[in-house]
């Protein structure tokens, strides 16, 4: 019998996870694996390119997990600087462009992989393509800032304007500070990591300004504004002006579904692929998809949600390869779990904000604590705030956020894995959790949070 082919659209953790585990289930005479990639880089961390950026991590490559060559070797087709520029379904083919000769070409495929992953969000706006402005999405992205730094010279006074205040926002807000730029955010929101109830934004909005960031919320960017150089030289909101020598683009990512969306493929609410269980695009037995192209269930909120993380596409690519293969594998769904930091400060979140309960129809407690990460007692004991949301009346565990320092995002771990067993908050103060004084105080503030929301929930009960 001739060999089956499958066809993955997409080199970065979802796709290549899903032909690395095709390939470690079925040899190359049982299963060809053709792979296109548009890009210069294969299986790498975009989580880390504002570390990167920053001087943090040293070299690019170190963010480099397998190399085209390294694929290559495990009998994957891997076709680089190839994009897919139409997908043909009822003829199971796909057609690609070599970008370095301009060659086009259809190629067949028994089975399909779609791991286009997302593009940043980058409003039509005057300026926005001007030199000097820069999304971080990929390893390429990540290498024209580094260019575009290196072009400024060494001025005396050097600015950084970043727009938006989300992961990326924040991550690279302090990637500028680390290389000496002024740095101001422009946040259209209330307050800075809408990912977090505006009360706990706003202690991040305060750390920030700590550090020497300026934070500027309500601020919506109108244009951008060139010099004679024909170099971005400022930024222009409906809430003033501000010079910058260099713009950094955080404002959130979008799924690239265009190919498939135009094959007919179904998206969801958040324009993201739609997917079974078993990441098998819907109504399509041959064709599945993952990575930050598709929306997943939130477990919490019984919705789909678009989450772009490097966890779940390698998660969604090894469901997906045990399947092609002959294996089997489901991803069941996300409570939405997600940490980043800026500078010393430490943030996290799981499970449900405050509008999103309210936007599925829940009726909830909120309890909020002080605490620290190590006993009070012992040295370098820091402050850390939780926020813990509950169910009115059962007291089911809805979601927790944490904003404080040494070892504080961690701590949310517990509480995803509490959100994903349907734990109340009275089952987590029973918790057995690890102590001793240098990594936490007798009652863990996640313990203490708990606590606390229990007697909400008691009292919002009577």
């Amino acid at each position: 019998m001739a060999a089956e082919r499958l066809v993955v659209i997409g080199g970065d953790a979802a796709g290549m996870s899903a032909a690395s585990q095709a390939r470690r289930l079925k040899a190359a005479d049982a299963l060809e694996i053709v792979a296109f990639e548009r890009g210069h880089f294969t299986s790498y961390s975009a989580c880390g390119i504002p570390y990167w950026v920053s001087g943090d991590v040293e070299a690019r490559d170190d963010l480099i997990a397998r190399t085209p060559e390294e694929h290559r070797d495990r009998d994957i087709d891997l076709r680089m600087r190839t994009e897919v520029t139409e997908l043909d379904v009822p003829g199971r083919r796909v057609k690609a462009l070599d970008r370095e000769s301009g060659e086009t070409y259809w190629t067949g495929y028994d089975k399909l992989v779609i791991a286009t992953g997302a593009r940043p969000v980058r409003p039509a706006l005057p300026g926005m393509d001007a030199p000097g402005v820069h999304g971080v999405q990929t390893l390429d992205d990540g290498q024209a800032l580094l260019d575009s730094l290196d072009a400024l010279g060494a001025k005396e006074s050097r600015r950084a304007v970043v727009v938006g205040a989300g992961y990326i926002g924040v991550e690279m807000a302090e990637a500028m500070l680390k290389r000496g730029f002024e740095v101001t955010v422009l946040n259209r929101g209330e307050q800075p990591m809408a990912t977090l109830d505006p009360d706990m934004g706003r202690l991040v909005h305060d750390a920030m300004d700590g550090l020497g960031i300026t934070t500027v919320n309500g601020a919506a960017v109108t244009r951008i504004l060139t010099g004679p150089d024909g170099r971005v030289s400022e930024v222009a909101t409906d809430a003033g002006t501000y010079p910058a020598d260099v713009v950094v683009l955080g404002i959130g990512v979008e799924p690239e579904t265009e190919l498939a969306r135009g094959a007919g493929l179904p998206v969801g609410p958040h324009r993201g692929l739609l997917t079974d269980l078993s990441m098998r695009v819907v109504g399509h037995e041959n064709i599945w998809a993952g990575g930050d192209c598709v929306e997943v269930l939130d477990l919490v909120a019984g919705r789909t949600r678009h989450i772009a993380l490097g966890t779940h596409a390698n998660k969604h690519g090894q469901v997906i390869g045990s399947n092609v293969g002959g294996g089997y594998g489901t991803f069941p769904g996300v409570v939405g779990t997600a940490v980043s930091k800026v500078c010393d400060l430490e943030i996290a979140r799981t499970g449900l904000r405050e509008k999103d309960a309210r936007a599925v129809g829940l009726r909830y407690v909120t309890a909020t604590i002080e605490s620290t990460g190590r006993a009070g007692y012992y040295p370098g004991a820091k402050p850390m705030t939780v926020k813990m949301i509950a169910e009115l009346r059962t007291g089911r565990l809805l979601g927790v956020q944490i904003v404080g320092r040494d070892g504080a995002a961690k701590r949310v771990d517990v509480a995803a894995v509490a959100l994903t067993a349907g734990m109340t908050v009275e089952q987590m103060t029973a918790l057995d959790l690890g102590y001793a004084p240098p990594f936490s105080p007798v009652w863990d503030p996640v313990l203490v949070a708990a606590r606390k929301t229990v007697t909400a929930v008691r009292g919002a009960g009577s």
